[in-house]
Order: structure tokens, then sequence, then C-alpha cells
């Protein structure tokens, strides 16, 4: 399967180079200049990866807004941002609406490749024919990696793909803290602590959405996070 990539930049000459380079990898890639075009393509169909700018032109925050429109149509669909902006407040902001990465335009292309590869990975494990081998549950939790389904009480939660691989990874052996480390190796990222803790904290609001009482995910100071089992 050949996947295809979605890019948009409103700078010509960075998303061609960022085209270049995936294209060398092996997948399809659309260029959009600007939130509009690429709205109007996605109406009818979306691509399997999209790497957006935060800035868009005459839109400061159009990336934002692109997330965010995107997260509406898709759950599972992979969505990067890669923009100049390195400020902990853009990048919390791009986490919380829904992004699996933020990256900066100093990346090199290969980490870049590299970064998309990765997703990509996951995908692939989404795909496969597992035939219900994965599913996992934990008292009133339910995860089924067959599906990137994940639902507690009976109510379904809707996660990124990155937020699913990381429940996945904490109630695959619940009761043990896992590491930062240890999540971004299972959920195939590579990417600073603060970004593993923002992650965390959107996955704790969407379970206390449906249950206001939930708090099986702990933070272990100074080591990790473990999913505390049912007593």
């Amino acid at each position: 399967m050949t996947y295809r990539i979605a890019i948009v930049e409103d700078d010509n000459l960075l998303r061609e180079n960022y085209a270049d380079a995936f294209t060398a990898q092996g997948y399809r890639v659309d260029g959009y200049r600007d939130r509009h075009h690429a709205m109007q393509t996605f109406q009818s169909r979306l691509p399997d990866l999209v790497v957006i700018d935060i800035g868009l032109g005459d839109e400061i925050d159009g990336g934002f807004a692109l997330c965010q429109w995107l997260r509406q149509k898709s759950q599972s669909l992979p969505i990067i941002f890669l923009s100049a902006r390195d400020d902990d407040i853009d990048i919390v902001s791009g986490l919380r609406m829904g992004a699996d990465d933020y990256l900066t335009k100093d990346i090199s292309l290969p980490h870049l490749t590299a970064r998309v590869a990765a997703l990509f990975r996951r995908v692939d494990v989404l795909n496969s024919d597992s035939s219900g081998q994965d599913l996992l549950t934990e008292g009133s939790l339910e995860v089924d990696a067959d599906r990137l389904a994940c639902s507690w009480q009976g109510q379904r939660i809707d996660l990124t793909l990155t937020e699913f691989w990381m429940v996945h990874s904490l109630v695959r052996r619940a009761g043990h803290v896992k590491t930062r480390e240890q999540l971004m190796q299972d959920s195939q990222m590579v990417v600073d602590e603060n970004t593993v803790t923002s992650h965390i904290k959107r996955i704790r609001r969407k379970f206390l959405s449906v249950d206001s009482t939930f708090n099986r995910i702990e933070t272990v100071y100074g080591m990790g996070y473990r999913w505390n089992p049912d007593p």
C-alpha cells in the first residue's frame, strides 16, 4: 500500500522540499498553500497523514483551525504540526487539539521522514489482521487494537493514534510504572518529556469527560506513569 501524505504549508519552497523528501521515501504527496484549499479536497477524501504549519497565509492560527476540523472528521488520522513556532504554549495547544506530534522547522529532513514512518508503522499495526488477538480488558476499560477502539464503562473514548497506543502501553502492564521513554518506545515516538506529559493530560481529560471520578492513570513522580487496576 502506498500512503498518501498531505502537506499544508504556505511557503512554496518549503512545501516542495518536504514533498520531495516524502516522495523519495515512496509516499504519494499532495501540497496545499492554505487551509481552504486543503479543506475543499479533504471534504471528499482524507489523506493517510497530514503535515500542517500553524501560520497559513493571512491566518495566524490557520493550522490550528484545520487540525480541529480534521479531528471532527477522524480521530485516527495521523496529524503532525511542523512549525517555526517553538513556544511551549503553541506546542501544548497543538497537542491538546489532537495532533499526534509537534515538530519545529529546524528538524532535519531525515528526522522528519523518520517521525512520519513511525506513525505509519502504528497504522500498519492497526491495519494488520490480528483477528481479535489484541483485545485488552481491565475492569471497566476495554482496549481493542484491531479497531483502534477504547471504551470506559461502556462509553467510547475517542483517542488519537498516539493517545491510543499510550493507553494500550499502560494497560498492557497495569500496575507497573511505565517511564516516559518506555511510552515513547511503545508508541513509536521520539519526543521530549513535556510532549509525553501533554498527551497524558489530554488522555485524562477524555476519560474524565465520561466519568468525573476517573483516576486510573497515576503520575509516579520522577519515574513515569502507571494504570492502576481495579482493586
